[in-house]
């Protein structure tokens, strides 16, 4: 049911920019997930493997273009320059020096050359011989691209014949790189092929060792999946991976404290009842043994004043006013026992009155009703009210403590205390404490209900329950029991804030 403009409470800024932020958030799109993000983590290790793999061969390739590109030039450079004395050579050591004798041997000695080709052109220029005029080859085993990567520019040298001081001819000397590339392509295509079987062969690899190193991932979602379904009996064996073995030992560690806590709440459930039983069994005792007598009671003196009212003769006043003296101190009576049975079911005024005076007048009704101990408190500083919640727990947890040491502990001094501390974080707590100098905790004693609700009280509201045997005024015996609640000065309505987690006293 909505809140009526005028009855809405005034939004404090914090609570406005809290507002605020909470609406930027929900107005922003969600960032669109990757398409990526649904593969298995395996698929996805696979194809960076592979990625990884391209960009190598790839930065290889590179590489094998570059180096080859300088060394064919340099192959080309040191060819030409050695074929070119080989020539004037090989003219000087001819005994016939004929002219076309000297051109037909120098054709049929050059045509085998690597690297260069040496044309013999007679005077005329027409070529001499028979072989290919170009010097290339008919079948060509590197590709036509990686030939126009690494093929530098054609170099050529015209050289003359002189036989007798007379040119007969020239030798055209043109750099042919292709015998030098295909030996490059060759060895880039078995590091290629060699590069490829062992690519695969980690790949292959890598797959099976993944599947294995990934199986315990498997399990894991298999078991999160049983703790989802409410089944925390699920139990991983720890992998032989470190990493892995560590998340196992978490999950079981989860597994069990959340098998802990429902057994906790089982048990809980149980003592609610018990305790919800008790209480109306407690409730029914003291309507039968209180109430009970003090309704006889008036029935009987309403029925003596019938008498006295029918009796014939004057009616004797004296006795009609005793009559009415003792109806009187039996509704006295059944007010005191009806105020004490709703004080106890809801503290009067709490909620309607400051806090500190609740807890006063608290002490001051154990202080008539136990005249042999003496109840002190000390509640200055506290604000008028945290919340119901909060104050009911406070105020339960003084009571109940108080009867403690009264019915169990023999105390014959009491002390409760409560007050407001920040500390340098700027945390807001609220500190209660009640100390007595009664027996204090008995070796192996037995946690009752009345312990156990302020424990659940405390920790249902994200503070901290401790029951020790320290001392009142540095006595010899003696319990306290601390109780720690985080309290949000921004809030109006003393909601908590929880707590970092600490050991509890057990």
């Amino acid at each position: 049911m909505p809140i009526p403009a005028a009855t809405q409470p005034p939004l404090t800024p914090v609570m406005a920019q809290r507002a605020a932020d909470s609406d930027t958030m929900q107005d922003r799109p969600a960032a669109a997930a990757p398409f990526w993000a649904g593969w298995p983590t395996r698929t996805r290790l696979i194809l960076i493997v592979l990625a990884i793999d391209i960009v190598a061969a790839l930065a290889s390739c590179g590489v094998i273009v570059l180096t080859a590109r300088s060394a064919v030039k340099v192959e080309m450079a040191a060819s030409l320059a050695t074929v070119e004395p080989l020539v004037a050579d090989t003219i000087r050591s001819l005994r016939n020096p004929n002219p076309e004798s000297v051109l037909h041997s120098l054709d049929l000695r050059f045509q085998a050359l690597r690297h260069v080709r040496v044309t013999i052109l007679d005077a005329e220029g027409q070529r001499v011989g028979h072989g290919p005029a170009d010097g290339g080859r008919e079948v060509r085993q590197a590709p036509l691209w990686f030939v126009r990567l690494i093929e530098p520019a054609p170099r050529q040298h015209d050289l003359p014949i002189v036989v007798r001081g007379e040119r007969i001819g020239t030798a055209a000397i043109t750099t042919q790189p292709l015998d030098e590339i295909e030996e490059v392509w060759g060895y880039a295509r078995s590091l290629a092929l060699a590069s490829l079987v062992l690519n695969l062969a980690v790949l292959a690899a890598l797959t099976l060792a993944l599947g294995r190193i990934l199986r315990p991932l498997g399990r894991l979602a298999e078991g999160l999946t049983r703790l989802e379904r409410h089944d925390y009996t699920a139990h991983l064996d720890p992998p032989a991976s470190r990493e892995l073995a560590v998340i196992a030992e978490r999950f079981n560690r989860v597994a069990g404290a959340l098998s802990e806590a429902r057994a906790a709440n089982g048990r809980l459930n149980r003592q609610l009842l018990t305790a919800q039983d008790d209480e109306r069994a407690r409730i029914a005792l003291e309507l039968h043994d209180e109430f009970g007598p003090c309704l006889f009671a008036l029935e009987a003196n309403a029925a003596s004043v019938a008498r006295l009212a029918a009796m014939p003769g004057d009616i004797d006043r004296s006795r009609l006013a005793s009559r009415a003296g003792d109806i009187g101190s039996i509704v006295g009576q059944v007010q005191t026992l009806n105020r004490d049975l709703l004080n106890r079911l809801r503290p009067h005024g709490l909620g309607e009155v400051p806090l500190a005076d609740c807890l006063n007048l608290l002490l001051r009704d154990f202080q008539r009703r136990h005249p042999e101990t003496v109840f002190k408190g000390a509640f200055e500083g506290l604000a008028r009210g945290y919340g119901d919640i909060v104050d009911l727990t406070v105020f339960r947890c003084i009571q109940e403590s108080s009867t403690n040491a009264v019915r169990h502990g023999a105390a014959r001094h009491v002390r409760a205390s409560a007050a407001e501390q920040t500390d340098a974080a700027g945390l807001t707590t609220l500190r209660v404490s009640v100390e007595d100098d009664g027996t204090g905790i008995t070796p192996g004693h037995r946690v009752g209900l009345g312990l156990s609700g302020m424990r659940e009280r405390v920790e249902a509201l994200g503070g901290r329950f401790s029951l020790d045997t320290a001392s009142l005024d540095n006595r010899a015996s003696g319990t306290v029991v601390r109780i720690t609640l985080p309290i949000d000065p921004e809030r109006e309505d003393g909601a908590v804030l929880p707590l970092p987690a600490a050991p509890q006293p057990k």
